[in-house]
Parts: structure tokens; sequence; C-alpha cells
């Protein structure tokens, strides 16, 4: 496969593209949302390192402060070398799951390696495909990795944009790493759009309800990321994974306009 970069889509419009910039805004979310940011131990304490992340992916003004109280879990642990990170497709219409045929995902932070070790597994189950095609302009993914490169040492990324597909599809992907302790499964997704702020909290804490439940029968209605949040769900349930909810607003909290907003949440499981 030949060498190909996936370059930055939404840098300057989702966050700042300048690298001091960038640097100083992602400081300053994980300081808001967890004031150990200067301890020199991870925030998780006695509970173990997290095995996946559920995220928010807007712009930095409107869900910055939740994606913050996820990524704060990562900081000074050096053991996580590889992260899986799913999203769902905004851009293109998508049956199953795509992975890129770009080997790097570049930010203005740096480039990322894509680990393209097991795309032959990958590529034998169900509706995975390799297509650089939904990738190219999709923001749910890109906005998680400044964080990630800010909070952890050098890793190796495999980037799957999920359409519409079956829990089942997104879990025998997340299989294929269930043993491998050094690997962070992230999950990008929004909540409730485009209600008013009583009814987004209303419909969002039934859906944060069922994430806690680890309920794969969300719909796209209550998170755009649903197809990626039920696989992850499907796979926490099967190997009895701990979730706690992290965080809770929505664009009415974080930037004021209450009229139609647009709910995010953060959860670890352990």
């Amino acid at each position: 496969m030949l060498s190909s970069i996936r370059q930055p889509a939404v840098a300057d419009l989702f966050y700042p593209a300048d690298p001091v910039e960038l640097t100083t805004e992602i400081k300053q979310f994980l300081c808001a949302s967890n004031g150990n940011f200067a301890a020199q131990e991870p925030f998780y304490g006695n509970k173990p390192r997290p095995k996946a992340l559920i995220v928010p992916h807007a712009g930095y003004i409107y869900s910055g402060f939740v994606a913050g109280s996820a990524f704060s879990l990562l900081l000074h642990t050096h053991k996580i070398k590889r992260v899986i990170l799913l999203g769902p497709a905004h851009r293109v219409y998508l049956e199953g799951c795509a992975l890129p045929e770009a080997n790097t995902f570049a930010t203005p932070l740096g480039n990322i390696t894509v680990n393209q070790e097991h795309y032959a597994e990958l590529t034998a189950l169900e509706k995975v495909i390799i297509s650089d095609l939904p990738h190219l302009d999709e923001h749910c993914l890109e906005v998680q990795l400044p964080f990630l490169q800010f909070c952890l040492n050098q890793f190796s990324l495999l980037p799957v944009v999920v359409g519409e597909c079956s829990p089942s599809t997104v879990a025998d992907i997340l299989e294929l790493f269930s043993q491998q302790e050094n690997t962070l499964i992230v999950v990008s997704t929004d909540l409730s759009h485009y209600h008013t702020y009583d009814e987004a909290c209303r419909i969002d804490r039934q859906t944060c309800e069922q994430i806690l439940n680890l309920d794969s029968l969300i719909s796209p209605h209550q998170a755009c990321g649903c197809y990626a949040l039920n696989g992850l769900n499907r796979y926490a349930k099967r190997h009895k994974l701990a979730i706690e909810q992290l965080c809770y607003l929505n664009s009415g909290d974080s930037a004021g306009d209450k009229s139609k907003v647009v709910g995010y949440a953060s959860f670890a499981l352990y």
C-alpha cells in the first residue's frame, strides 16, 4: 500500500490550527475538567487505567470541556501504545465500517501512524472495507486526535468510520484487540440534536441511563454515533466492563443558545 497522509479537514473550524493555540486550549479544557491537572500521577486513582472512553465530537468551544473530562484520565500514563478510534459517518453514506487507505493521520500537533497490522483480519469481518472516502472530510475522529497526542506518548491509531451496521459488527472489530492490554478504545458520539434545552436534557438523561446499562439499542435520534456506541456496549457487556459517567452538558450550557441544542456526555469503561 502506497504511503499517504490524511490531512486535517476541520483545523481552524472545530479547533485551532495553530499548534501553540491548540495546545493552550487543550490544557485549559483538561484543567477545567480536572483540578489535579498538574499532578504527576494518573487521575483515576485506585481505578485501573480506562479500557475505553466515550467522548463528544463537536467544535471545542461546544464540547471541549466534556471531552477533557475523559481525556484527563489518560494524563501521565505511558502504557497506551494503540488507540482504536470509532465514530459515525457524517459526510458519506456507509453500510458497515471503513478503515483508511492512508497510513498516516496529520494534525497541527504532528503525524500519527495508522496501525494497519490487522487489516487482513479486519477486512475478513462482515461489512468492513478499506476506503479513504469516509475519512476524507470526517470530523468526528479528527477532533479527538489532538487530545490523544497531548495526553499520550507515541501511539499508533486504528481509525474506524462506522456507518449503519449491527452492534456485533463493531463488537467483532473490538474483539480482535481484547487481549491487548496496551490498547485504548475511544468512541466518538454526540447525543440529541436541535431540541430545546429542556427537551434535550430529558432525552439525553434517558440515553445516558441506557449507556450506563450497556444497552445496545440506542437509536440515531438519541446519539449520532449510536452504531459505534451500541457495538462498544455489546463488547463491554460481553467482557463485564464497569462504566461510569464523567460529565454531561449541552451546547446551551457551553455556547448559551438554548433554543436548539446538541447534547454531549463522556464516560469511562474499566
